[in-house]
């Protein structure tokens, strides 16, 4: 649940819109084994995940306090978790699962946008990286 906090100025005091927060952690790189072709399982590959939480951290921001906040150290230990503990086929069950464990675990999250790369597919071609992207959203934040 967001808190409105009002905003002291010279004249008077203004109440803001909802507070808008995101905490975000990019490019979390771990070596692990997933894809759809047995060689992915046995060879692995490099993953690289990004973490987008949306939360209300105004009250952490003013009293400087942990406690208040998503702590991104737990977020990380989740993220390597569930990337490296699990073999999964697709990297859409990847992003799938950390999204809504982060939900599950943190009731101050209102959404969170998780991306998982996979550096050089196996597509039989040249290609970077493949991405897939999923946002879980708190129902009553929708």
């Amino acid at each position: 649940m967001s808190t409105l906090l009002p905003i002291e100025t010279h004249d008077h005091i203004i109440m803001p819109l909802a507070p808008s927060s995101y905490i975000r952690l990019q490019n979390v790189t771990f070596y692990a084994h997933h894809g759809v072709h047995k060689e992915e399982h046995f060879v692995g590959a490099k993953y690289e995940v990004d973490a987008e939480l949306r939360c209300d951290f105004s009250r952490a921001a003013i009293d400087d306090n942990i406690t208040e906040t998503i702590d991104y150290g737990i977020v990380y230990k989740r993220i390597e978790e569930a990337i490296t503990r699990k073999k999964r086929y697709l990297i859409e069950a990847v992003a799938y699962s950390i999204a809504n464990r982060l939900l599950e675990e943190f009731s101050m999250l209102q959404s969170a946008t998780i991306r998982v790369r996979k550096r050089n597919p196996p597509i039989g071609g040249v290609c970077d990286y493949a991405e897939a992207e999923y946002t879980a959203t708190r129902p009553d934040n929708q």
